[in-house]
């Protein structure tokens, strides 16, 4: 080649597109000062004719535009992540609160007042004194808590139930109804009034109205009149006006207090159950100060119901505190003072709060599990897109390197050239993370909008901080990479031409010493897994384990990876054909730096392997907890404890479309348990259940619930009233662990409603699907005197509608629940399907990355390929053959890839299993279901075998597509003589 004409030591020859002007060269020690140095006759420096970071976007607009992409997606993703973590968090606060039952959620405070008469305090109870208190202990109630006006009540109501005394007033079993009377303020606005006039009346003459279902079970109508005791021992006489319907029974005003809407049927439990009525008398504001004068024990209360729409998740512990201060803390005082009285605060929102924060901070670390894999993969396809502008650029980098150019002058032209791209790219990822990943609702809530005021980075109710640092991490990244490889390679001038590859290199000192760190390190995330779980949320290297774990593998195939290249190498010198062993040599003369996608498809396809043993270990868990909830695929029993099947329900439900199997059962609950160490051991009780063994057990082992041979409850053939009298019978039972640690090995009698007769443990199981609980007792129901199946377990894809349909036409008394829709209960939760949606969207990111990784790696050494493929053609090669020379030559490193992830997905989840439990990702709604044993990871076959076989497919087919266009394309320019390629 000849000289270039250039004096500049740093100037590339060549007239393409190199850069000029003297403001944009590197810096170089050895260079001379040409003409174009000196300065201008007006003492001014000339400008640049072609600056160096426009004149290089200029070059090559797809490679910029392609990079721009990447760090594009890369940093919306980063971005967004914070915000749908914080988006999901807050609905979950909000939804805990707004789905808890009124009762629970509500704040109410309560004063006793004190012995005295009507006319005594019946300016301090009248409506007008009671509304003002009302709204200053409202405004007392410190942020971030906020009421619903328009669910908030106050008034004066009876502690005590009150004895009706009037003759005509219904009594079922002969016991007098039981009356609370309250004088709730706001009743015009929850109720419409049916029948008669709204109530009025005063402090010596109370008046009142009913609910319509009140006066339809109580008798009652307008004008009558209902007698209570007073505390004088006279009669307090309350009469009826009119009669309401509520407005949303459901709503906190009437759910807080269901004895106001609608009468309840008591029990009185004695030597028999008798039943009574308890209902309510709604008397008028203005009649409030009468209950003074009963014997119920009056209390003026103040009743708010709590809303959620303005909270976030960062008011948690704000919240939480609030709660603890007005319960029982100096905001108590200001309340206490406000009544002028002793004040008690009734609440369960901090017990809401609480589960809630549980619940965020087990599912918290599984997430980030999730966060640090996906991250990992985008930064080794970053790295790896670094490398190849490097690869494609070395000549010109060594050029300007061998003639002086230094190594700052080159890393900060390099910087421009990538913030140029990587800065607005992730600029614009920002603003639409921003405007694609709402507040709830839509915009901010007032708490979020306050802690704004006085805190930097909020944005739309979610803080813009850590979605700005995530965007600038990978925008800095993006910026990093290309320049520092490049001084890292070219930090001393080389040699053209050298070889650089798998098979010649030998790991250095440094590789080594970084490959042990990170092996103690990954040992050391998997041992802390095991032992302590994911429960620490600070310990970010429990979290990072499964990176951790697929770094090792990957650096341990990177030196592995000669060997089958070598061991395939002899026998396919033997072969006829020219293509198989080129390929291989082809492989095996892959740069050394083909670590990074061999990294990059390693993690990614570990990622999508814990991702979906996450979401198939949370599918499992639900699917388990169903079933042990319904006992089958459909449950039918009586809403009432002990009601028994009626005749024909079992043959009707049998000849239902779908049902497969029947297991009739009977259920007792609460019967008393005798213990082998005699009177001194403590009270306990447990489910007597009396099965058919034949059934049961059938149903037993499909469920997988306590399965056990019909022979360990054979028949004893005494049964039904004939063996009343036989008290001594012995029967064989199933019992769960701590029922059998009771009873002992020796017989022990049981008295139950079915019947009186001793037991012998025989079986012990952990579960069983007739019941639900922890506890319980199996015998053969053909032994107990008194038998009535009050339970049908069917096993079969059985019509929800078509089912109830039959039980219906039977009887009202009984409901249906099937296990499909039991299942679909324990998904309402936001933290959990928030959390679910960070899987899913890992594993489809972990897949882009992992078409990325191939594809980057396939294009670092398209050019050489290239020029292969013409040379090969001059040759004879037919494009069939480069087709296979180029699919062959590519194969071995995405086939020791998939391998290596199928490998990796495989032993991390039972390496990591013993510390990862998603208990409360799968069954966050229901935390009674605690004999679900955990909810463990387990290995799930297509998350390991579908991404493993797709990036060989990919690769095999990027691989031909890239001989084709090779094909199609001229071979003039692949074959100029002196190419260096």
């Amino acid at each position: 080649m000849s000289r270039p004409r250039s004096s500049r030591p740093d100037q590339p020859s060549g007239s393409g597109d190199r850069p000029s002007g003297s403001g944009n060269r590197p810096s170089g020690s050895g260079g001379r000062s040409s003409a174009h140095d000196a300065p201008s006759p007006s003492g001014r420096t000339p400008r640049a004719v072609a600056p160096w970071v426009r004149t290089r976007l200029r070059t090559a607009p797809r490679a910029a535009a392609a990079l721009a992409l990447l760090v594009l997606v890369t940093a919306y993703l980063a971005a967004a992540l914070p915000r749908a973590v914080d988006r999901y968090e807050t609905e979950g606060l909000r939804h805990g609160i707004a789905s808890a039952a009124p009762r629970d959620s509500v704040l109410e405070l309560t004063s006793p007042l004190p012995v005295a008469t009507p006319s005594q305090y019946a300016e301090v109870l009248s409506p007008d004194a009671l509304r003002k208190r009302s709204d200053e202990l409202r405004a007392l109630l410190p942020d971030p808590i906020r009421t619903d006006p328009a669910q908030t009540a106050h008034g004066v109501r009876t502690v005590a139930r009150l004895e009706g005394l009037d003759p005509w007033l219904p009594r079922p079993d002969g016991i007098s109804p039981q009356f609370v009377l309250s004088s709730p303020s706001g009743l015009d606005r929850h109720a419409t009034l049916r029948q008669g006039r709204p109530a009025a009346g005063g402090p010596l003459r109370p008046e009142a109205v009913v609910t319509a279902k009140t006066a339809e079970a109580l008798r009652l109508k307008p004008g009558a009149v209902v007698h209570v005791p007073s505390r004088n021992g006279e009669r307090v006489a309350v009469t009826v006006t009119g009669i309401v319907e509520p407005h949303g029974p459901d709503a906190p005003y009437w759910a807080v207090e269901p004895l106001l809407r609608a009468p309840v049927l008591a029990p009185l439990v004695d030597e028999e159950v008798k039943y009574f009525w308890q209902a309510a008398l709604l008397l008028s504001p203005d009649s409030a100060a009468s209950l003074l004068a009963t014997a119920g024990e009056p209390e003026v209360f103040f009743r708010y119901a709590p809303t959620a729409d303005h909270l976030t998740a960062r008011d948690t512990d704000r919240l939480s505190a609030t709660l603890h201060s007005v319960g029982g803390g100096p905001d108590l005082v200001k309340l206490t003072r406000a009544v002028g009285g002793n004040v008690t605060v009734t609440t369960g929102l901090d017990e809401i709060v609480d589960a809630y924060r549980s619940m965020r901070d087990a599912i918290d670390p599984v997430v980030a599990v999730a966060v640090f894999g996906i991250g990992a993969v985008a930064a080794v396809v970053l790295a790896m897109t670094g490398g190849l502008f490097v690869a494609r650029r070395d000549a010109e980098l060594a050029l300007l390197r061998s003639r002086g150019a230094s190594l700052t002058g080159i890393g900060l032209r390099l910087l421009g050239e990538t913030s140029a791209v990587a800065v607005p790219a992730a600029a614009l990822a920002l603003g639409l993370a921003v405007a694609t990943v709402r507040p709830p609702g839509g915009g901010s809530g007032a708490a979020g909008a306050a802690d704004g005021a006085g805190a930097v980075g909020v944005l739309g109710g979610i803080p813009l901080g850590p979605s700005l640092l995530a965007a600038s991490a990978v925008a800095l990244v993006a910026m990093l990479v290309l320049p520092l490889r490049a001084v890292v390679l070219h930090r001393r001038p080389r040699l053209h031409g050298g070889r650089d590859d798998l098979l010649t290199a030998r790991p250095s000192r440094r590789r080594t010493v970084l490959e042990l760190t990170l092996l103690v390190l990954a040992v050391g995330a998997v041992v802390s897994l095991r032992l302590r779980g994911t429960g620490d949320s600070g310990d970010h290297l429990v979290s990072a384990a499964p990176v951790l774990v697929g770094l090792i593998a990957a650096m341990v195939l990177v030196r592995i990876y000669p060997l089958p290249l070598r061991w395939l190498g002899r026998p396919a010198r033997r072969l006829r054909g020219a293509v198989g062993p080129l390929a291989l040599a082809r492989a095996g003369r892959s740069s050394s730096t083909g670590m990074l996608p061999l990294l990059a498809l390693v993690l990614a396809l570990t990622t999508a392997a814990f991702g979906g043993s996450v979401l198939a270990g949370v599918a499992d868990a639900r699917d388990r907890a169903a079933l042990l909830s319904t006992g089958g695929d459909a449950r039918i029993d009586g809403s009432v404890e002990w009601t028994p099947l009626p005749a024909g329900l079992t043959e009707t439900v049998r000849g239902t479309a779908g049902v497969r199997d029947l297991a009739a059962v009977q259920i007792e609950y609460g019967v008393a348990l005798p213990s082998h160490e005699g009177t001194i051991a403590r009270p306990m009780s447990a489910p007597l259940v009396g099965v058919e063994p034949a059934s049961y057990t059938r149903l037993a082992e499909r469920t997988g619930f306590g399965p056990f041979p019909a022979e360990l409850l054979a028949s004893t053939g005494k049964g039904g009233e004939a063996a009343t009298a036989d008290t001594g019978r012995v029967l064989p039972a199933i019992a769960s662990p701590s029922v059998a640690e009771r009873l002992g090995r020796e017989p022990l009698e049981v008295v139950a409603a079915a019947g009186t007769f001793r037991v012998k443990v025989v079986g012990v199981r952990a579960a069983t699907p007739a019941v639900r609980g922890e506890d319980f007792l199996l015998v053969n129901g053909a032994d107990l005197t008194r038998r009535a199946a009050t339970a049908l377990l069917v096993t079969g894809p059985v019509d929800g509608t078509a089912l109830r349909s039959a039980v219906t036409a039977r009887t009202d008394a009984f409901r249906v629940t099937l296990r499909s829709e039991e299942r679909a209960g324990y998904v309402d939760s936001p933290l959990q399907t928030g959390a679910e949606r960070i899987y899913l969207g890992a594993i489809g990111a972990g897949a882009g990355y992992a078409v990325v990784a191939v594809l980057l790696s396939l294009a670092q050494n398209a050019p050489e390929r290239g020029a292969l493929l013409a040379r090969l053609r001059t040759m004879g090669l037919t494009r069939r053959q480069g087709r296979r020379l180029l699919g062959l030559e590519a194969l071995p490193q995405a086939v020791l890839a998939a391998l290596g992830g199928v490998l990796v997905g495989w032993a991390a989840v039972p390496l990591l299993a013993p510390g990862v439990d998603l208990y409360r990702l799968a069954l966050a709604t229901a935390p009674g279901l605690a004999r679900i044993d955990g909810a463990p990871l387990r290995a799930d076959p297509w998350s390991l075998l579908v991404p493993a076989l797709a990036v060989v497919l990919l690769t095999a087919l990027a691989a031909a597509g890239q001989a084709w266009w090779a094909g199609r394309r001229g071979s003039i320019k692949e074959l100029r003589a002196g190419d260096a390629r």
